[in-house]
């Protein structure tokens, strides 16, 4: 056997472990949806006490018992409405204020930039007591409000729109408009969001999905269950004896992951296209 054979060989070889290591990763990530599509087709009993991984033949009826404990498609358009609204917010202020920070320099600018890293790596966790009490003191209970405002400032969006307009926005663009005439409302609408379009779509996937899965914020303010969003609903949902009903929270949840698909389906084909028209702005 010469050289070049056992070259071959071996590299057929590792080629096929990188193949058996990725068909891993993918299966593992793939299985809890999979378990989940069955577990909308079966009972209690079964997904209790089985594991179950074979069709049933109890989607309808969970589906129907779903529908008479909690009105699930209004808390899917209650949750649909606040992710696009939050998202289209997150995206606009977050990518104006690392526009800010990526080509301005004013004073302070390196240590309020420093402090918005700091309140990044904290748990939101930490502010929900007074999270509360302020809204409850500014009686806002039950409304929409404190679940919308919030989403103007997002620092790890504000580092994301940072790091990628200095890395992918030649100053000599903006120069070149200011040469023109262009005000800088102008240029941050003309020239800035046009050229971060993949930032702005893969920043957008991530705060669609943080909106659309949030939980304990809507908890703590929403006390109407017409205004509840989808996964406060999904986790409310209970049998005839008090219990959690898994059948029917299989299929709510089997609801709420469709959208997040579908846009992470349609968004990696425009993530590619934004990227390759970043890469011929920047060359």
């Amino acid at each position: 056997m010469d050289i070049n054979t056992k070259a071959i060989i071996k590299r057929r070889l590792s080629h096929g472990a990188c193949y058996l290591v990725l068909l891993a990763v993918a299966v593992a990530c793939f299985f809890p949806f999979y378990a989940m599509l069955m577990g909308s087709t079966h009972d209690n009993l079964a997904i209790t006490t089985t594991l179950t991984l074979t069709p049933g033949d109890r989607f309808v009826e969970n589906y129907n018992r779903m529908m008479q404990n909690k009105d699930i498609w209004r808390g899917f358009m209650n949750s649909l409405w606040l992710a696009v609204v939050n998202t289209g917010l997150c995206l606009y202020f977050s990518a104006l204020t690392g526009y800010a920070f990526a080509k301005f320099d004013f004073k302070g600018r390196n240590a309020l930039f420093g402090f918005i890293m700091v309140v990044m790596m904290l748990p939101g966790q930490l502010g929900v007591i007074g999270f509360f009490r302020l809204i409850s003191d500014m009686k806002l209970l039950n409304s929409y409000i404190p679940l919308i405002i919030p989403a103007v400032s997002n620092c790890f969006a504000v580092f994301f729109f940072k790091q990628y307009i200095e890395s992918g926005l030649p100053n000599e663009m903006i120069e070149a408009a200011l040469i023109d005439g262009c005000s800088e409302v102008k240029i941050y609408h003309r020239i800035v969001l046009p050229c971060v379009g993949a930032a702005l779509v893969t920043q957008g996937v991530m705060s669609f999905i943080g909106n659309w899965n949030s939980y304990l914020n809507p908890l703590i303010i929403l006390t109407e269950s017409k205004k509840m969003t989808l996964p406060v609903l999904l986790a409310s949902i209970k049998s005839g004896g008090g219990s959690a009903d898994y059948g029917a929270q299989y299929v709510g949840i089997l609801i709420s992951v469709a959208p997040l698909l579908i846009i992470f389906t349609f968004a990696n084909k425009v993530i590619m296209e934004k990227i390759a028209i970043g890469a011929a702005v920047k060359g």
